[in-house]
């Protein structure tokens, strides 16, 4: 249930990014079920949108991390810091471990058209 809590607590520019990056899974999964070159053709820019939509979710969270940052008017804990830190790139690491597995599956499914 903390997942949810989480994701919860996420901001509206997160919670796309994460949305855009499962896009691949998809259609790597649809690759592999019915190879065909439509859908090889249409995994490429799916790819690139979930890459720069990783991207921008991070950017965005160090943004706010900077901004939380700016904001402090005393000493700085960085604990807080860090792990704002560690958020912003969760929205990267969900982006590639999504690409990973969605062009595994074009691999497999490459494999099975030959």
């Amino acid at each position: 249930m903390e997942l949810f809590a989480i994701l919860g607590n996420a901001g509206i520019v997160a919670r796309l990014s994460m949305l855009v990056c499962i896009l691949p899974l998809g259609a790597g999964l649809a690759y592999v079920l019915r190879p065909s070159e439509q859908r090889l053709a249409m995994m490429r820019p799916i790819s690139l949108a979930a890459l720069f939509s990783g991207l921008t979710g991070t950017v965005t969270g160090a943004v706010n991390v900077l901004r939380g940052i700016w904001m402090n008017e005393g000493l700085v804990n960085w604990r807080i810091v860090a792990v704002g830190s560690a958020e912003a790139l969760v929205t990267l690491l969900l982006a590639f471990g999504c690409l990973t597995v969605a062009w595994l599956c074009v691999a497999a499914g490459l494999r099975r058209q030959l």
